[in-house]
């Protein structure tokens, strides 16, 4: 097959004007023998300019994604199209120099064809992918090196979600490969450049896969889970260099340092939670879960409360590994080794978790978790952290993010609170005093959190039913009046589960269902979010008889709103999350329907 045709036709799928008849061309060569090894070739080559060498890894992924694995014919039909196998072979024995030597742009593609070649082909017809590995994995020159851990990757990756029973080849490659990880790793500590650190963290990505959901135990001896040990400590522990704080904060989670830092922490956390807990593993596992609780945690556990201790401290540590190191605190929490190590440490733990709040950023759902296995577990921390945040409800010159925080830690307790009568008895003063009055202030984040709040304590049982009468009224004017959309989101919520849960709040919205409908309505045309289909559906069966008047205008508004979230098209950003809006106004328009399908004038209105 002569190459110059194909580079001119890939060229020509770049040019508008001749991309229908350059496609055209490539399509009647694909199934030609040599036509993959020849892309294979054009992709390999520096002598050629990047934006061919990227068709032409394109035109290549598709094809091997497609036609690589042998598929059964159907009766009457000629046998479907498979890639030569003189041209897998090539493929085979040519792909992992490719990805070793090609530039990121060209390697990401390959990376997706050789892990399609490895579930199709390792082990029985490609063995030899071990032996290639292990010899560029040996080899002392490094350039090779994250090429070499990215096709390892793709093996894994294969075996990742696989049972024990099928994972042998997997295992017996990895006797060889995992010593070989662990002294490059050794070797890269002391090299402190950007490309060692990405290599680290490959590295780190691959142990993950193999560990994430089955913990090979025949390749986990004392000495090795101590070495690795040791490496994923020294990383978490390691500063990263002070120019990353020259770097937009935007940016910096994605910097190698921080990334190396987050798959380490996402190994600690994974092996304490999954294997190294006992009580709470498999009983393969027993023996594991022993030796790593007495011999590793607390130690491993000293080095992330220094973590805690910078973030307290005002530096910064990047949101994912922030979330990670509180995953692990919180496994340790239920152990007594690890919670006699963590409880002299609670004020730190209780100002972190303040500013993991008062700055909304990812770690907040670990925190949450953090907070309430602590509060519910440990009794003392229950005690300590009400009157850590006591002491800052009722400082009048507080800075409002604190309060805020104070008050999303309060209502991540909730559950906890009520369940205990010393404090539960308290939550309707609380609510009278530290959250009502937020409902005027200027600041519309902390309008929100008084919704919030309110919606997590909706089952206080209110002795006063003015309390009762004024949650209602001030949550239905954020509802209607606020010009804040996220404080409109949090009162529509709110309302939704007051009146769900406290008897007499129904009749006292009874009078302004129609305002309040119409307000959720809008809502959910303006933000498109699924959580507020849910609370109109359950608005309707409370008030079934209130809407049936206004079920046609609001059917029409939500076929409108329908229409609008599904011009979104299949492969645009957030057309995962557009479909369960589309799904949830589908249903609450059946909804609607059902409880008023008795009611034929409404139901077979001609407007």
């Amino acid at each position: 097959m002569d190459p110059t045709k194909i580079i001119e036709a890939l060229r020509g799928t770049m040019d508008p004007a001749l991309r229908e008849a350059a496609e055209r061309q490539l399509n009647e060569a694909n199934k030609a023998v040599t036509f993959v090894s020849t892309l294979l070739q054009i992709t390999m080559s520096d002598q050629l300019d990047l934006p061919v060498r990227q068709a032409g890894v394109i035109y290549l992924k598709n094809t091997i994604t497609q036609f690589w694995a042998e598929r059964e014919a159907a009766s009457s039909d000629v046998p479907p199209f498979t890639i030569p196998e003189e041209d897998q072979q090539f493929i085979r024995e040519n792909i992992i120099e490719a990805i070793i030597q090609s530039p990121e742009l060209i390697r990401v593609q390959l990376t997706t064809c050789i892990h399609q070649i490895i579930k199709h082909d390792y082990p029985g017809r490609w063995p030899a992918v071990v032996d290639k590995i292990g010899f560029y994995l040996q080899t002392d020159n490094s350039a090779y090196w994250l090429g070499i851990l990215l096709c390892l990757y793709q093996l894994v990756k294969n075996y990742e979600y696989k049972k024990p029973e099928e994972r042998s080849p997997l295992v017996a490659a990895m006797q060889h490969f995992l010593p070989m990880m662990k002294d490059r790793f050794v070797q890269l500590l002391s090299d402190p450049s950007d490309h060692s650190v990405l290599i680290q963290k490959q590295i780190f990505k691959i142990f993950y896969a193999l560990v994430q959901y089955t913990l090979p135990l025949e390749l986990i001896s004392q000495q090795n889970l101590t070495e690795w040990m040791e490496i994923l400590k020294t990383v978490v522990d390691r500063d990263v260099p002070p120019e990353t704080l020259q770097v937009d904060e935007d940016d910096r989670p994605e910097l190698p340092w921080w990334k190396c830092k987050k798959w380490a922490l996402h190994i600690l956390a994974r092996l304490f939670e999954r294997y190294g807990s006992p009580g709470n593993v498999s009983k393969e596992y027993n023996e594991f879960a022993d030796v790593f609780l007495k011999g590793y945690a607390v130690n491993i556990q000293q080095v992330l409360l220094k973590v805690l201790y910078q973030y307290k401290e005002k530096q910064y540590v990047a949101p994912r590994v922030l979330q990670q190191t509180l995953n692990y605190i919180n496994q340790g929490v239920a152990h007594a080794v690890t919670w006699k190590n963590l409880k002299p440490h609670i004020q730190v733990r209780l100002l972190v978790m303040l500013n993991v709040f008062e700055d909304f950023i990812s770690p907040t759902t670990a925190a949450q978790t953090l907070l309430y296995t602590a509060c519910s577990k440990r009794k003392e921390v229950l005690q300590k952290t009400m009157g850590f945040c006591y002491q800052i409800l009722t400082e009048p010159t507080v800075d409002p993010r604190k309060k805020d925080g104070a008050l999303h830690m309060i209502g991540s307790l909730a559950e906890v609170l009520l369940k205990k009568k010393i404090y539960k008895d308290q939550m309707e003063f609380m609510l009278q005093n530290h959250v009502f009055p937020l409902f005027s202030s200027e600041l519309g984040y902390m309008r929100a959190r008084a919704c919030w709040v309110l919606h997590y304590f909706c089952e206080v049982k209110f002795k006063n039913d003015q309390n009762l009468q004024t949650a209602l009224e001030l949550t239905r004017r954020c509802l209607i009046e606020d010009k804040e959309m996220p404080v409109k989101v949090e009162a529509a919520i709110a309302l939704q589960v007051l009146i769900s849960n406290q008897e007499k709040a129904k009749e006292y919205i009874k009078p302004f269902i129609r305002p309040v409908m119409q307000a959720l309505l809008h809502i959910v045309r303006e933000t498109e979010n699924d959580d507020l289909t849910n609370v109109i559906q359950k608005m309707i069966c409370e008030y079934s008889e209130e809407v049936t008047p206004i079920a046609v205008e609001m059917t029409q508004h939500l076929a409108m709103t329908f229409n609008q979230v599904i011009q979104t098209g299949p492969d645009e950003e957030g057309s995962d999350d557009k479909a369960v809006t589309a799904m949830g106004i589908l249903n609450t328009i059946d909804t609607l329907l059902s409880v008023v399908e008795d009611h034929k004038e409404v139901s077979y209105s001609d407007d």
